[in-house]
């Protein structure tokens, strides 16, 4: 009972984050949690744009606070807007640019569109990205394309340093599937060594010391025997 009922609450989840979703667009929301309090439940939206969230006078969330107690059967949900930090790292937030940006030029440009990104990426420090692009690209057969740089870790546990982001843009042609994985800039990766330089100065002015010291020591053994001789 206790296992139907999580998988009855993961699958509410999944249906509510896919309506939210879709009911304020692409690029709007990049995430969502869903809190569940004594009062009732506690919706929260992380966004790189707040305004467009809450619209003018909050009439974007009092009609989403309506069709969660409509559809979703929620008595007093509570939706709280989060502004995301260094959106221009947030892998779904990519993820929502280029289906946008292939939806309104087309999918013949999709090499542009993801260089363009990978360039901004990697100019803003990002240790590594990768996007992947399934679709009719651009011939009448759906094929896959890759495209990345820098670090990245595919398994094991250090995989969720990575920020990953997924998102479908539909065109003329066809759907086209997107994934976006990145390391934002300042992520400490467990197995990479980093050397601290100022470290290994001080330890190399010390060698040159002790080896400075050590042949003044053996000049002066050898002028004292000069001497006894």
């Amino acid at each position: 009972m206790i296992k139907k009922e999580f998988i009855n609450v993961k699958k509410q989840e999944f249906q509510l984050k896919e309506y939210i979703m879709n009911k304020l667009g692409k690029g709007r929301i990049t995430d969502l949690k869903i809190e569940r309090t004594p009062i009732g439940e506690k919706i929260i939206l992380m966004t790189a744009h707040p305004g467009m969230v809450i619209g003018r006078n909050g009439e974007v969330i009092q009609e989403l606070s309506k069709d969660l107690n409509k559809i979703f059967k929620f008595e007093n949900p509570q939706i709280e807007i989060s502004e995301i930090k260094n959106p221009e790292f947030n892998a779904q937030y990519i993820a929502d640019s280029i289906a946008m940006s292939l939806e309104r030029f087309g999918p013949m440009g999709f090499k542009i569109v993801a260089y363009r990104e990978l360039e901004r990426l990697s100019k803003s420090g990002a240790l590594g990205a990768e996007i992947k692009m399934g679709g009719r690209l651009p011939s009448e057969r759906a094929k896959s394309w890759r495209f990345g740089f820098g670090f990245l870790i595919k398994t094991g546990d250090s995989r969720s340093i990575c920020d990953e982001g997924k998102a479908v843009a539909f065109t003329k042609p066809g759907a086209v599937g997107i994934k976006v994985t990145v390391i934002p800039k300042g992520t400490k990766i467990p197995d990479r060594i980093e050397i601290n330089k100022d470290l290994i100065d001080i330890q190399l002015k010390k060698l040159s010391e002790e080896i400075e010291s050590e042949d003044k020591e053996k000049k002066n053994k050898s002028k004292k025997k000069a001497k006894w001789q």
